[in-house]
């Protein structure tokens, strides 16, 4: 993670502070490339200092070998200390430090100037490793999701088809799930983060699943709604305007445009058909390290969108007691619109 280092260096130097203390485990990595659960990276004017407890000193070795790897005592911000006794300005991450941590960094390196700062923006555009590591990610999920559907069946609970799915995903190679899988069907369908349940499915149940897998740290997001048995007339109407709203936003995605403009050429679709009161979240939002970064697609987001970000296009529909449609696609920012990185096909599958 060289080039992470120099990013937070060509950072530090913009900035009106002589340290930065980076406790958030997502931004110590992208920064360090130590993926341990515990630690402090401290970067400084001259060098980038790691501090973990014994349990990680020598996965950090391996992981960081940009950073001066130092094991803490019992008393880590104490040892912090030491190293920034000759900085007078000091930033903390203001999203992830709480009061009380912030108090510990107060009294144990005291009479410093201490500024808030947020990192999370640094991981907003993708390099090259990035996007290939999302992409593996990606196609983990999609090869997992090829393998479940012709399992699923009349009569499969909610919870037996999440565990199969997430089986599959670290089967074909994930770390993990990159967030609670989501698996509602019938009218359950209509909750657009309804966690699986006892419920079986149904002849004519819409089923919707929105999972992901982590690769190396970084996350996936598909979501993909089919029908057990034959679908409705008006169940293919909802999945048609939904197609066609998520069409027409992964049309308009190009650098340039804002989130806000993004989020309505989907939004404007499902309005015009007549269900805009049952799209109530933002059409996408920005996927990396974390599986929710900025920026995002929605009605309030102004910031620009640029080649190499990574965003989903998740427009939906859902009606309480009838059911719901989500269909979602990850895609990366190119020069002139963008790739489209999901490969799952998205037709309206009858399945059984």
């Amino acid at each position: 993670m060289a080039d992470h280092i120099a990013k937070a260096k060509e950072f530090l130097r913009s900035q009106p502070f002589d340290a930065l203390i980076i406790s958030n485990f997502r931004n110590r990595r992208y920064i360090s490339g130590f993926s341990g659960s515990a630690g402090l990276l401290l970067l400084l004017p001259d060098k980038v200092v790691l501090l973990t407890d014994f349990r990680y000193v020598e996965q950090a070795k391996q992981e960081a070998p940009g950073c001066e790897i130092v094991q803490h005592g019992s008393r880590i911000y104490e040892d912090a200390a030491n190293f920034l006794a000759r900085c007078s300005s000091i930033a903390y991450e203001e999203n992830y430090v709480t009061v009380e941590t912030f108090k510990k960094l107060q009294t144990s390196i005291p009479d410093k100037e201490w500024l808030p700062t947020n990192l999370d923006l640094l991981r907003t555009v993708k390099d090259q490793e990035e996007l290939s590591l999302l992409k593996n990610a990606v196609d983990i999920a999609d090869r997992a999701f090829a393998r479940l559907l012709p399992e699923l069946r009349t009569g499969m609970a909610e919870i037996e088809a999440a565990a199969l799915l997430e089986f599959y995903l670290r089967q074909e190679g994930a770390s993990g799930t990159s967030f609670p899988t989501i698996v509602a069907s019938g009218e359950r369908s209509s909750l657009p983060h309804g966690q699986p349940t006892d419920k079986v499915f149904a002849a004519g149940d819409f089923v919707t699943f929105d999972f992901g897998a982590v690769y190396k740290g970084y996350c996936s997001d598909i979501t993909r709604t089919v029908v057990i048995g034959k679908a409705s007339e008006e169940q293919k109407k909802v999945y048609g305007i939904v197609l066609a709203a998520q069409l027409k936003a992964l049309a308009a995605l190009k650098p340039g445009i804002t989130g806000k403009e993004g989020d309505a050429a989907a939004r404007d679709v499902i309005t015009a058909a007549g269900y805009g009161q049952y799209f109530g979240h933002g059409t996408g939002h920005s996927v990396g390290l974390a599986i929710h970064e900025e920026p995002r697609l929605s009605p309030s987001c102004a910031a620009l969108l640029e080649p190499g970000m990574v965003v989903t296009v998740e427009p939906g529909i859902y009606i309480p007691g009838w059911g719901g449609v989500r269909i979602e696609d990850m895609v990366a920012v190119t020069g002139d619109g963008v790739r489209i990185l999901t490969a799952t096909p998205k037709q309206l599958l009858e399945l059984g």
